[in-house]
């Protein structure tokens, strides 16, 4: 028998070969620092051109460049899933060396839409929290921001409505969207089901819960907050709640995971805009959005617009009505289109949809978000 227990211990590494196996991390973790400090260099001199040509310092299109050219040459074994979040932080920290990108996202701090704009800006940028989505495009108007990230959809819920009402009038121009995987938690102060008299949470991710809801704590009081931010304060000052929102939030208001992923549809996926002020150039992988009025009460208006894209071959990604304020049963009519405005086909096809219109705006022309493996 002590045999037996001997053959099956696992086999311990030498102290000398550890020590040689450690000292060869160091040395090139060393050397991964100097050539750190050699790209800081470099984007020193980048940030230097870029402020004589008054370039703006974000470019969403070059840095997911960077990214899929280095997934695309790695040959392991440092997992590619990797290397998106390692030179996200990377450029975000050099990119502080040219000047600290300001990015106001609508809040408070653990909401997703901050966990969104930390994914794509990294740690570094100055981001700050908006209490509103209106707010958010009064930051980038005003320049008090460079940029700001708002909802516009989700899987699971549909259209964020007050994104959409805001759009129209706008004084800036979509430059980007993201993609965020939606897992929500349930979190308490205890951390235990037992606990639990009352759920708290913005409506949609209520909605997103509502079947584990429905199993799991059936007939508990469900209560409407502001944002996930302030249901996780609210819980975090009564032990008798728990809030839904992300990870984040429960590591920023101090409270425990009792539940995690307990969204109905895991594919639960909510699509940011980048607002901004200056428009990206094509990238070739890009998304033209538009809005249109059209003539009331005109018979094949609505064919007389939509049908010059695909006359021209230009693919709609998404078609959405919201109402005209001050003109009842009257809709603006909000258009996703593949490709960039200044493409030969897409910009043809624009100029033959603005005839058959009452009134049109290009809102932006922008990369398209690299497509999620979560």
């Amino acid at each position: 028998m002590a045999e037996s227990r001997q053959s099956i211990r696992p086999k311990l590494v030498s102290d000398p070969e550890l020590d040689r196996l450690r000292e060869s991390i160091d040395a090139i973790d060393a050397a991964i620092l100097e050539r750190l400090n050699q790209r800081a260099r470099v984007v020193q001199e980048v940030g230097r051109l870029k402020q004589g040509a008054g370039t703006a310092v974000y470019a969403s299109e070059r840095e997911r460049e960077i990214v899929e050219r280095l997934c695309a040459s790695n040959s392991g074994p440092f997992p590619s899933a990797g290397i998106g979040p390692v030179f996200r932080e990377v450029i975000s920290a050099t990119r502080s060396l040219e000047r600290a990108l300001r990015v106001a996202y609508f809040g408070p701090e653990g909401s997703f839409t901050h966990l969104a704009a930390i994914e794509c800006f990294g740690q570094l940028a100055d981001l700050g929290a908006e209490p509103g989505i209106p707010e958010v495009f009064n930051a980038v108007e005003r320049g008090s921001a460079d940029l700001g990230v708002v909802p516009v959809e989700n899987t699971t819920q549909g259209v964020v409505t007050q994104t959409y009402d805001r759009l129209p009038e706008f004084e800036g121009t979509v430059t980007g969207e993201l993609q965020q995987r939606i897992s929500l938690a349930l979190m308490s102060r205890e951390g235990r089901l037992e606990d639990v008299k009352s759920v708290v949470s913005h409506p949609q991710p209520l909605a997103q819960c509502r079947g584990w809801l429905d199993r799991c704590l059936p007939g508990i009081a469900r209560v409407e907050a502001p944002s996930t931010s302030a249901a996780a304060r609210q819980a975090g000052a009564d032990a008798s709640l728990a809030a839904i929102g992300s990870a984040l939030a429960a590591e920023v208001y101090g409270l425990q995971v009792v539940e995690s992923a307990i969204e109905d549809r895991h594919d639960n996926t909510t699509r940011f805009l980048l607002l901004g002020r200056e428009q990206p150039e094509p990238s070739g992988n890009d998304l033209t959005s538009l809005v249109f009025t059209l003539r009331k009460d005109e018979s094949g208006a609505l064919h007389r617009l939509l049908s010059p894209f695909a006359r021209c071959g230009v693919n709609l990604t998404s078609l959405q009505l919201r109402p005209l304020a001050g003109k009842p049963w009257e809709y603006l009519f909000f258009v996703d289109v593949e490709g960039h405005r200044d493409e030969p086909r897409v910009r043809e096809a624009l100029e033959a949809a603005a005839t058959a219109a009452n009134s049109h705006r290009v809102l932006g022309s922008y990369p398209r978000a690299a497509r999620r493996r979560d």
